[in-house]
């Protein structure tokens, strides 16, 4: 075994190195200020924000249904199963394992998670080795004329190990560290703002859809009926009985009650298309494997019980949140490297190995070789750009805690405004189904009129077009209540579990 004498030297340069850094430290440990990375969020005075505070102790009732809040209750991870739709549930965990959007969120949380590695290691000693060999001719001008006047051809083979550490005297290397794994915070939580979304959007193509085609249906019986209309008249016309105006009026009636469907057919189309994309398949392919149909309006059940998390729960459960907290996290660390730069930097370094024109003898005696290396660098004069970097770090941080305190303002008014939706969905479901039902009842009273020569062509259009309108009214309106539901579910964090950290205080 070949034995190097380094221990000692190694020793005494590292005292001396350790020495002059610990100086530096306290000197630079005494200047550097603390970096403050807490913010103050003005909190709601109650939790339903702007929203009717009765909403908070009374049901929210419409067309026979009521919702109840449930102050202080968290989201379920799966909220969707509350609309008790076998359908729903299918599609949405297809979408949580083929969608692509989520897909690539999740890579980027792993891309994220290695990163945090690669920092890491920068803390750690280097250990490098390296063999080299190689076949050379020296000129005669530079060969020995004594020894030999003719050129020399030798080899020179080179085994070494190096191994270099620098020290994290300011702790630089550890902000970094903490920069990644707030970076890796931040790809988490949009991973789980796009796994929100994803059965959300979902969801809501599903009410959509169910929506249009119950709107597709009702403009199919309104063009039927339509007619029918059309078809009285023209044979009371045969009769005398009306002229041909009025024959002329309930077809330009009729025609603008067909002009109405394409569109319609159009936009359940598009959303079948948007749907299937979330599910992962390609347009035209069925939603269903095994060919079922679309579920009906009819076959999505209301949620009753709804839950409502507390201001400060919500800061914690909403992804957006999360993610604004930990970009907040990481321009702190961000300072923190910044500052670092500014200081002084020890490095230490050895070398060992061995050298001879002969590979089996590198370390025979005489051969090996070894170094040693500490150096200490101190940036004096760098044009400004250091202290320019730090204050640019520095209104980062304070862009971060903007962005966080903005972000969970929004999060407030988001439940707010969700809640709101579902008070005056309920109202307008109420007034859309007495309207409806008066609508469809009239239609029929003036149809059978018609039939018998009591009313006109004027009264049968005004009936026709009031009853249309009416159907139209009450689809959408028991369709909105239904979406903002689901957009409750996603204000209130999209059952998200896991607290995510996040600085801040409240007023």
């Amino acid at each position: 075994m070949i034995r190097f004498p380094m221990r000692r030297s190694l020793g005494t340069l590292a005292s001396g190195m350790l020495l002059a850094s610990t100086m530096l430290t306290t000197a630079g440990a005494a200047k550097a200020p603390p970096v403050v990375n807490t913010v103050a969020v003005p909190m709601p005075p109650t939790p339903a924000g702007s929203a009717p505070p009765d909403l908070l102790n009374q049901p929210i009732t419409g067309d026979g249904q009521s919702q109840v809040v449930h102050p202080g209750t968290a989201v379920a991870k799966d909220w969707w199963q509350a609309f008790r739709s076998p359908a729903v549930n299918t599609l949405v965990d297809r979408a949580l394992t083929a969608n692509a959007d989520l897909a690539a969120a999740q890579a980027r949380v792993a891309q994220a998670q290695s990163l945090i590695g690669v920092a890491r290691g920068a803390l750690l000693p280097q250990l490098d080795a390296g063999l080299t060999s190689e076949r050379q001719r020296l000129s005669r001008s530079l060969s020995t004329p004594i020894a030999d006047p003719n050129p020399q051809v030798f080899s020179l083979h080179t085994a070494q190990v190096s191994v270099s550490y620098s020290p994290d005297l300011f702790g630089g290397g550890a902000a970094r560290v903490r920069s990644a794994k707030a970076a890796a915070a931040v790809a988490q939580a949009q991973a789980d703002a796009t796994r929100s979304m994803v059965a959300a959007n979902v969801v809501l193509a599903v009410i959509q859809n169910a929506a249009l085609d119950a709107e597709i249906a009702a403009n199919s019986d309104a063009i039927a009926s339509g007619r029918q209309v059309l078809d009285l008249l023209r044979q009371r016309e045969k009769l005398g009985a009306v002229g041909h105006a009025d024959v002329a009026a309930q077809e330009a009636a009729l025609a603008a009650v067909e002009g109405t469907l394409p569109p319609l057919v159009r936009a359940s189309a598009a959303n079948q298309a948007a749907l299937l994309i979330l599910i992962g398949k390609a347009p035209g392919m069925p939603v269903f494997d095994n060919g079922a149909a679309m579920p009906a309006l009819e076959d999505l059940t209301l949620p009753a019980d709804l839950p409502m998390a507390l201001p400060a729960e919500l800061l914690k459960t909403r992804p957006d949140v999360a993610a604004a907290a930990a970009t907040l996290e990481g321009a702190a660390a961000d300072v923190k490297v910044a500052m670092a730069a500014r200081l002084p930097q020890l490095t230490l370094s050895a070398t060992a190995g061995g050298t001879a024109e002969d590979f089996g003898r590198m370390f025979a005696d005489g051969n090996p070789f070894w170094q040693l290396l500490g150096a200490l660098a101190a940036p004096i004069f760098h044009g400004g750009s250091l202290k320019r970097q730090q204050q640019a770090a520095e209104h980062a941080l304070d862009a971060a805690k903007a962005g966080y305190r903005g972000t969970a303002l929004q999060a407030f008014a988001d439940v707010s405004n969700a809640l709101t939706a579902l008070s005056a969905d309920a109202t307008a479901l109420s007034i859309a189904q007495r309207g409806d039902s008066a609508a469809s009842a009239s239609l029929g009273f003036v149809k059978r009129q018609l039939q018998l020569g009591g009313v006109g062509t004027l009264q049968v259009l005004n009936a026709s077009a009031v009853a249309q309108t009416a159907r139209a009214q009450y689809v959408a309106a028991k369709a909105a209540r239904l979406s903002d539901t689901v957009g409750l579910f996603v204000a209130l964090g999209g059952g998200l579990q896991t607290p995510q950290g996040a600085a801040a205080t409240g007023h």
